[in-house]
């Protein structure tokens, strides 16, 4: 691990992220000494880094964290959860659950919260992972039948002419009540517990400085916005940067146990996790 003074923190190279810890990237906030080097990775390359434990503090999908949990702690701050919207399922035609049984479906990674709420939903299908931001064309060049679309592909699908089959956090929230656990940040728990308290603090506020700074945040944001313009962006940040990635609260809790239960349940992950998170 490195020195306690410098913490490794990786994210993802998305706008959602990118407000996130715009407060701490740009300097906005006392760090109480301690200097953040951030690290840019698409989510399911910081997945298999934080499996080898390479990362002090990371983002990672909520699935991925069913195999890191003896290493890592959840920070309560920082979520991406979907209330009541997240990954689409989309093809060229409109089909239904039983039709996807047995199709060739793009996704963006075996170890994303996607592919296991996709799982849930149909047990059936052939995965084909993907870049996540290739996906749309994989669909639409006939590589395989649909796709599952994560970050700004959720609301630039329709302008390709692509249909929706099914929206994950839709289908979950009619089915638990709850909001659907996409990602979230984790700490090492072998990191002196004053530390971990310290790094969860500055989290949060990053998180809190770009909710009450918006504009500076979007500005800030729109660098890793992939074409989207700033309405649509806007719309995007607003989607997974909110009260829940501030702070999950017990209902947002029981979404990730709960998650993590059924994906055990099915069988996709192949192993009890203990859900752990670190109080500030």
């Amino acid at each position: 691990m490195t020195s306690p003074a410098t913490i490794h923190l990786a994210h993802s190279p998305d706008s959602d992220d990118a407000f996130m810890f715009y407060a701490l990237a740009d300097g906005q906030i006392n760090t109480d000494g301690v200097r953040y080097v951030h690290e840019l990775q698409d989510i399911e390359t910081l997945n298999g880094r934080a499996l080898r434990g390479e990362l002090d503090v990371t983002a990672v999908s909520i699935h991925a964290y069913a195999y890191l949990s003896d290493r890592y702690a959840l920070l309560p701050h920082g979520a991406s959860m979907g209330d009541g919207y997240g990954p689409m399922l989309v093809a060229t035609r409109p089909m239904t659950r039983a039709q996807i049984a047995g199709k060739r479906v793009a996704v963006p990674g075996m170890m994303t919260s996607a592919y296991l709420a996709l799982r849930l939903f149909q047990p059936d299908f052939e995965p084909v992972v993907v870049p996540f931001d290739q996906i749309e064309q994989a669909v639409l060049g006939g590589a395989v039948e649909a796709g599952l679309l994560i970050h700004e592909g959720q609301l630039t699908y329709k302008d390709e002419g692509l249909h929706l089959v099914a929206d994950m956090g839709a289908w979950w929230l009619e089915k638990t009540g709850l909001p659907l656990p996409l990602g979230g940040n984790v700490i090492r728990k072998d990191m002196p517990a004053d530390l971990q308290k310290k790094v969860s603090r500055h989290l949060r506020e990053s998180i809190a400085y770009g909710l009450d700074h918006r504009k500076n945040a979007l500005d800030h944001a729109m660098r890793f916005a992939r074409g989207l313009d700033r309405g649509k962006a806007d719309t995007f940040v607003g989607m997974y940067v909110n009260d829940w990635t501030l702070d999950y609260g017990d209902r947002g809790r029981r979404a990730i146990q709960l998650f993590l239960e059924e994906g055990v349940k099915s069988g996709v992950i192949t192993r009890p996790v203990t859900v752990e998170f670190v109080d500030d």
